[in-house]
């Protein structure tokens, strides 16, 4: 369900532009011109609630506002819903952008999905300059790692310069303080070049608080419905095919003028929409067409707590064929494994025997009871392709959403890193490193805002702080407000020249090197896959074949040194790598470089360590 013209102001060339805008609760609706001088002009009104003008004399850069004029005989002046630049922030004029750029990925269409290696980062602390630009300079670092797309917390227009990008209120302009629209084009044009895909964040639940002008325009959002986070977006209600239209038209734009390869869908268990088609549904159909038409690798990626298969299900067997999905059962599991940590929703997992469920199944919870939720929860996922489950042992979320935003860095010693390095990066799914984790970053990961309302400023610091009530933390959250909060987060990129940050970035590279050069590693699939979990001995041993060659991954969660028992068909075995290595900063390792393997045997393996063998043949 798409029109013509687009939404938003569209420079045509000769300094014309044409105005398009949704307001059903205005009765009449003017162009206000305010830079570079002060100019009203009438909009003419379509049917379902549009007005659009065309007008001269508009070239890229100048400032306007739509002045709204209601039955009462008040009116408003309020930037555009589909403003592509806010030049000075969200309460401030909107700014026409020129669509021109200079594109050199004419060849670029997009890399498989089984080919993804994800590196999450947030624009503003990833860099010193926090700014596209800023994370450009970078990327040939992130391809040397192995990472093959990076993924973009949201960068539509948020308050002020502080924020994770989850109260963007402007979804189709891009955040002035990052470098706004051309600055975003350069670094995908940029990553393009190198071969790297570009997933980015979209919010398509809720809008933030402040600067959330929407609603002066028209029923974007329903009473019916509640999310965490406010008002819930009107999806299947009165006029919501003009609300469904602004936010397919938002995607496709991040498609069409961004060259964006994916879209990660923001806590998709929050869009409410119980109609006959579903939005997410609709979404997937006209993105999927997209691609189509522009011979490119496109996909939508779905974050959702559901633990609902029907989100990546085929359309043929009822569900909504979106391309892929985060998976938190993953992460949960071998959080707990690795920290033996049992508060909040962690009290649900058991570690090593979930972990191993997680790795054969994809998810853990799939109909049986919740403790923490207080029911049942989920759905089988056994037929679900590993292409189709993003997988990682820290991610934003995960980090920021603790009291003090700890990574792993901090809460366990180094051989657990190395231990959750091999398990996600070895395992059959898309797997996701969070910005810095490839070198154990120290610096927390906070939440982070900079409001202008005092009393909204109090509103956040009393949610997060009933937000961590679950998990029993009893220190005190650092000032969300505060820029020490956010500056505190920065990455301390220097660390990682030397000592263990240098030799865990090696780690992490040698295992995404054999994740590529090995077949049995490279093919993903549960199907050619078999875990065993071994409680007494705090052992997995996981075994993935492609063609004939087969691997085995051990993982050794015991905190002592020892022999281990296990099983591996009959066969000479060769030495991948042993995290216990001294290569590795590791104790020593007893495993010797070739098995040759016979059944069941034993192993001398240090503690928290991983070892990879493989076998070029399997017998006949």
């Amino acid at each position: 369900m798409m029109r013509s013209p687009r939404l938003g102001a569209t420079p045509l060339g000769n300094r014309r532009c044409r105005f398009e805008v949704w307001a059903p609760r205005a009765e009449r609706v003017e162009v206000r011109l305010k830079a570079p001088s002060d100019r009203r002009y009438a909009m003419d009104m379509r049917d379902a609630g549009y007005f659009t003008a065309l007008l001269d004399d508009m070239p890229p850069g100048t400032r306007y506002v739509y002045r709204l004029q209601y039955a009462d005989s008040s009116a408003r002046e309020r930037p555009d819903p589909a403003s592509r630049y806010q030049p000075d922030g969200v309460h401030e004029p909107s700014g026409i952008v020129s669509a021109d750029f200079d594109w050199d990925d004419v060849g670029w269409c997009g890399l498989p999905l089984s080919r993804y290696v994800v590196y999450e980062l947030h624009v503003g602390t990833f860099s010193p300059e926090g700014t596209f630009d800023g994370v450009a300079r970078h990327l040939d670092d992130l391809s040397d790692l192995g990472v093959t797309a990076v993924e973009l917390m949201p960068v539509a227009q948020f308050p002020g310069s502080r924020n994770w990008g989850y109260d963007g209120v402007y979804p189709f302009a891009v955040q002035n303080s990052y470098g706004g629209p051309e600055g975003f084009k350069r670094l995908v044009n940029a990553c393009h070049r190198k071969g790297l895909a570009v997933v980015l964040d979209v919010v398509y639940n809720h809008l933030g608080p402040e600067g959330n002008y929407l609603r002066d325009f028209g029923p974007y959002f329903t009473d019916f419905y509640r999310t965490p986070w406010g008002e819930a977006i009107n999806f299947d209600g009165p006029h919501s095919d003009q609300v469904r239209r602004y936010f397919i038209e938002n995607t496709l734009q991040w498609i069409d003028e961004f060259h964006v390869d994916a879209l990660r869908l923001d806590a998709v268990h929050a869009i409410m929409d119980f109609s006959a088609r579903p939005f997410l549904e609709e979404l997937g159909r006209i993105v999927h067409r997209k691609a189509e038409e522009l011979n490119r690798r496109i996909y939508l990626i779905a974050e959702s707590a559901l633990n609902d298969t029907r989100i990546i299900r085929p359309r043929e067997l009822g569900g909504f064929n979106l391309d892929a999905q985060w998976n938190d059962d993953f992460h949960h599991s071998l959080h707990t494994a690795l920290t033996e940590e049992r508060s909040g929703y962690y009290r649900d997992y058991n570690g090593l025997e979930d972990l191993a469920k997680a790795l054969q199944k994809g998810y853990v919870y799939t109909g049986q009871y919740s403790a923490y939720r207080q029911r049942t929860h989920g759905n089988s996922s056994r037929n679900v392709p590993a292409r189709q489950l993003v997988v990682f042992a820290q991610n934003h979320d995960q980090v920021g959403n603790r009291i003090q935003g700890d990574r792993l860095t901090g809460m366990v010693p180094f051989e657990k890193l190395k231990l959750a390095a091999g398990l996600v990066l070895l395992s059959p799914f898309i797997p996701l490193i969070f910005m810095g984790e490839e070198y154990g970053e120290t610096a927390p990961f906070l939440y982070f805002v900079s409001h202008t309302d005092p009393e909204l400023v109090e509103a956040v610091r009393k949610g997060r702080q009933r937000e961590f009530a679950a998990f029993g933390w009893q220190a005190e959250p650092p000032d969300p407000q505060d820029e020490q909060t956010f500056l505190r987060s920065k990455l301390n990129r220097f660390l990682r020249r030397d000592g263990y940050h240098r030799t865990l970035y090696d780690f992490h590279r040698e295992l995404l090197g054999l994740r590529t050069r090995i077949p049995a590693l490279a093919n993903l699939s549960k199907k050619n896959m078999t875990v065993s979990c071994d409680p007494q001995q705090n052992l997995l041993l996981v075994r993935r074949r492609f063609d004939d060659q087969e691997v085995g991954l051990l993982f050794n969660f015991n905190d002592n040194a020892g022999k281990i028992r296990m099983h591996l068909p009959g066969g000479h075995w060769r030495k991948r790598i042993d995290s216990a290595e001294p290569r590795w900063m590791g104790p020593g390792s007893g495993v010797p470089d070739t098995l040759q393997a016979n059944g069941t045997m034993e192993l001398e393996m240090a503690p928290y360590s991983i070892a990879v063998f493989s076998r070029d043949r399997v017998p006949d």
